[in-house]
Parts: C-alpha cells; sequence; structure tokens
C-alpha cells in the first residue's frame, strides 16, 4: 500500500517488483520450490489517516479510508474480513538481515529495552540532509553533530521534531537524551516514525504549530468527535495566538483540549494531533505568553494583526 503522493516510489517499487517476477524470485514455483509469493500493489487517495492499519485496509477494499472502531482487531477480523498483519516497511526490511544472523546478533545493536537500529530523515537547519541508520539510543546531539554534519552556520539547536506532524517537538536541553522507547518515555516525549525536523533560533514554535494544526484538521476524516472538533479548535486558538489576539485563559483550555483528543479519539491522528500542542505548552510557554502579554513574536516570524492594527491606529 502506498500513499497517492507517492508517485515516484510507485512507479520504483512497481518496476523493482517486476524485476523481481523476471528473474523468478516472485510468482509461481518460486526456483522449483513449489512455493508461490505475490506482492500486489495498492495506491491510496492520499488521505494521511490511512496510514492508521484499519483505515488503510478499508482503503485496499475499495471504501473510503475511515478508521474502524476496535475491537474486533485486524489480526482477527482484517481485509476483507480474515486475518490480516499491517507492517511498515522499515520492520519488514529488518527481517532479511535478523533470519540471516539470527536475533542475538540484532539485539546486539541499540538498548537492552529497544534493541536494533531505526531509520531517520533528518532534514532542517543541518549542513547534510537524507536517510540515516543508527542503533537505538543514539542522542539527537550526536546525529546533529555526526551523521548531519552540524548546524548550518549561524544556526543553533531551538527544538528538533520526531515523527513528522504527528511527532513530539523535542527542546535542546533534551538532546542528550538516548532516543530508545524508554528513555523517550520517561523524558515524556515520543520517538515517532522517525523523521527529525531540525529547527533553529529563527523558528517559531507558535507558527510551527499552527501549520501542524492545519495539516491535522484537513486530513481529519472526521469520524469522531474529538477529533473533528478538537483539531478545528485547538488550530483557531493557536492561530489567534499567532496574530496577537490570544488570551492567557485559553492556555489551560487549550492543555485539556489536547488531553481528551490523546484520550478519546478513535485513532492515532486525533490522538498524536495532540502531542505538538502539549509539547508546545510544555516546554516553550514563556514564547506562548510573549505572544499574548507583549503581543509580540520573539523570532519576528508570526503576523501578530492585531498589533499591527495597534500601531497603525
Amino acid at each position: 500500500y502506498i500513499r497517492g503522493e507517492y508517485g515516484l516510489a510507485y512507479k520504483r517499487l512497481k518496476h523493482a517488483i517486476e524485476q523481481a517476477e523476471e528473474f523468478g524470485f516472485l510468482g509461481k514455483n518460486i526456483f522449483n520450490s513449489n512455493f508461490n509469493f505475490h506482492i500486489h500493489m495498492h495506491a491510496g487517495a492520499g488521505a494521511y489517516v490511512c496510514g492508521e492499519e484499519t483505515a488503510l485496509i478499508e482503503s485496499i477494499e475499495g471504501k473510503c479510508g475511515i478508521p474502524r472502531s476496535r475491537p474486533p482487531y485486524p489480526v482477527t477480523n482484517g481485509l476483507w474480513n480474515k486475518p490480516t498483519t499491517v507492517n511498515n516497511v522499515e520492520t519488514l526490511a529488518n527481517i532479511p538481515a535478523i533470519v540471516r544472523n539470527g536475533g542475538e546478533w540484532y539485539r546486539s545493536f541499540g538498548t537492552p529495552s529497544s534493541p536494533g537500529t531505526k531509520v531517520y530523515t533528518i532534514m532542517g537547519n543541518v549542513n547534510f540532509s537524507g536517510v540515516i541508520e543508527v542503533p537505538m539510543g543514539i542522542t539527537l546531539r550526536e546525529v546533529i553533530n555526526i551523521y548531519a554534519k552540524g548546524m548550518k552556520p549561524g544556526s543553533t539547536l531551538k527544538l528538533a521534531q520526531t515523527g513528522g506532524s504527528s511527532g513530539s517537538i523535542i527542546p535542546a536541553d533534551l538532546q542528550d537524551v538516548p532516543m530508545d522507547f524508554e528513555s523517550f518515555r520517561k523524558a515524556g516525549v515520543s520517538l515517532g516514525s522517525g523523521a527529525l525536523l531540525i529547527c533553529d533560533q529563527n523558528t517559531c514554535v507558535v507558527d510551527l504549530v499552527k501549520v501542524l494544526l492545519q495539516f491535522f484538521r484537513f486530513e481529519s476524516c472526521g469520524k469522531c468527535t474529538p477529533c473533528r472538533i478538537g483539531t478545528q479548535r485547538a488550530y483557531e486558538i493557536v492561530e489567534n495566538i499567532s496574530e496577537g489576539e490570544g488570551k492567557l485563559e485559553e492556555l489551560d483550555y487549550l492543555l485539556n483540549l489536547a488531553s481528551e483528543m490523546e484520550r478519546a479519539s478513535n485513532c492515532g491522528l486525533g490522538q498524536t494531533a495532540a502531542v505538538p500542542v502539549r509539547d508546545m505548552l510544555k516546554h516553550f510557554r514563556t514564547e506562548v505568553e510573549a505572544h499574548i502579554n507583549d503581543r509580540i513574536c520573539p523570532t519576528q516570524v508570526c503576523s501578530m494583526v492585531s498589533s499591527k492594527v495597534q500601531v497603525e491606529e
């Protein structure tokens, strides 16, 4: 299953499957073994929510990509109501090496609680952008200094976001926390899918979260109220803050809203949409309050519309 936006990936995978079939690695009676194995490709329409396994299954079945209520789970009632396992590419890519070298070899990488390696995509205010594979437990500081070749000239680390739109916002003072599931859980952040956005001192956290919430309110399938209404209300509040129209009393409401979205949303989209909001208020509340109390954006990124109107008057 490939999202509709990934046209190049679809073409490359289709070509790779055709090559594998041509050389006998896929298809019927592989190498005269009486074993048949086929790979079928399915392109989605582009909905972000189809990253959720039951929405993905609905999409393959030709329905709207809307997450199912669970239970039952895909392992008992999945595709066409049959037992189904849903794995991402990174999981499957590890299997040949583990089969070839053994489980103990794989566990020699990483940490005792999070063995193995992790693939990260690095982007942002660093000297190298690209894909790396490193042992679990590496620190953000090591990723930036060793693999990303440091911050760009004149840039200092302010925050990093893990896991794409739904990942945690990690402040610079957590850059020495080992990047494994247990250590990140203790630090109150999540590892996410492995997309690493590195941001410098010129990044406004309010503007960043506003952009993320705008994305989530657009991508919400609308099935459940906590996500459908929660993403919209959270966006409106953060947008007001970015324009100098925020209110201090709304910050506690925003935090409670995020907590309810995490608790009550039907699937991971609504649950993780609250994560950037929570992290912004936990780690960058002073910057948020500056937008409200002083009606200034410390990084001069936000428009601060109401502040401009007052000056003109």
